[in-house]
């Protein structure tokens, strides 16, 4: 406590020399690290809720379903459509057996002709046989030379053809079976089910926060800090922390983060402060206050708030004007001074 020396007038008052502390006041509550929302990846029915409030849960825990037949219609459509897909690569496909078969009879015609050919051609060499019959022969083997070469090429065609419908069929199963996983609502962090939003039987829709989750070892207080003090206060500061729910005592705390964006809704900044000493019990959303060391002085220059007027005016007993005074710190019931009087001067209280 700072006591100020009294002259014979109490209302007149000399600077003392104390120590002095600026401590910016912040409202806020205790949060749980790494909060996040169990949100629905589907829309339809909650089915299975396998959870409550306060409940532990692990990663990768099925916490409920959510009951969407289409989902499961298109996954089994999509199967049934993928061995549909396998079976057309297969020598058994309706279409490659035809094609294998129109390839076996152009072999045969091809070899036919190409032998018919070759006779003609022998004999055009001894000077037996007409020309014509000769062109004729050697046209009909190429003609079936390149019947035989289409089908191929269409047999190939029709492989290719099936490979990438396999291929597309594959990944809509897949796809389908992705997405039918979202009916099950899974933990993606171990913590404590901390608010259930959702019961068994409420229509959900994509998006909907069924539950939040949060890590309850890891507790932060966040503040909210008026707009005028946001630009005192700066990583790594001391904060003194009072729960409302034990004034007794008083938490020692640093400022770890300053969000950079205004808060709307509180209509402030926030700031993130973690705990020197673990917490022995917390509960999430705990409302408190906090003084923000934001500035201290040893041996400094003080005079109550009271007795500086506007303009950092004070009055100064035995001058006629009043005097101007340099402020430094500044806290809720005294101000620094570092320049303007010294602790030989004696103060008189402001007119009213």
């Amino acid at each position: 406590m700072l006591v100020l020396n009294s002259c014979k007038n109490e209302n007149e008052i000399t600077p003392v020399i104390q120590d002095i502390k600026e401590l910016v006041f912040a409202s806020g509550q205790l949060e749980w690290e790494n909060a996040y929302n169990l949100t629905a990846q589907t829309d339809g029915v909650l089915i299975d809720v396998n959870f409550e409030e306060g409940d532990k849960v692990l990663a990768g825990s099925v916490l409920a379903r959510i009951d969407n037949e289409t989902n499961a219609i298109n996954t089994q459509v999509a199967k049934e459509q993928l061995v549909i897909a396998n079976e057309n690569l297969t020598a058994n496909a309706p279409q490659i057996q035809q094609l294998e078969q129109n390839i076996l009879f152009a072999e045969s015609k091809y070899n036919q002709d190409k032998i018919q050919a070759e006779r003609y051609e022998r004999l055009r060499k001894q000077d037996v046989g007409s020309k014509v019959d000769y062109e004729n022969a050697q046209l009909s083997a190429k003609n079936s030379l390149a019947n035989l070469n289409a089908l191929q090429h269409q047999k190939l065609q029709i492989l290719q053809q099936a490979k990438t419908q396999q291929i597309s069929t594959k990944g809509q199963v897949q796809n389908s079976e992705a997405i039918q996983k979202h009916n099950q609502l899974i933990a993606t962090e171990s913590g404590t089910i901390i608010k259930k939003l959702k019961t068994k039987g409420d229509y959900v829709r994509k998006g909907e926060a069924i539950a939040i989750i949060a890590d309850e070892q890891k507790i932060e207080a966040v503040l909210n800090v008026d707009e005028n003090s946001i630009g005192k206060i700066q990583p790594g500061q001391s904060v003194y922390v009072q729960l409302n729910t034990n004034k007794n005592k008083i938490y020692n705390a640093k400022i770890t983060e300053i969000l950079p964006a205004f808060d709307t809704q509180t209509q402030s900044f926030i700031c993130k402060v973690n705990f020197d000493e673990a917490l022995s019990a917390s509960l999430y959303g705990t409302q408190l206050e906090a003084n923000v060391l934001v500035g201290e002085k040893k041996k400094a220059v003080l005079i109550p708030r009271e007795y500086v007027g506007y303009g950092n005016k004070v009055n100064v007993k035995g001058n006629k004007q009043s005097v101007f005074i340099t402020p430094g710190i500044i806290s809720s019931e005294y101000v620094e001074v570092l320049s303007g009087i010294d602790t030989s001067d004696v103060l008189l209280p402001l007119q009213p």
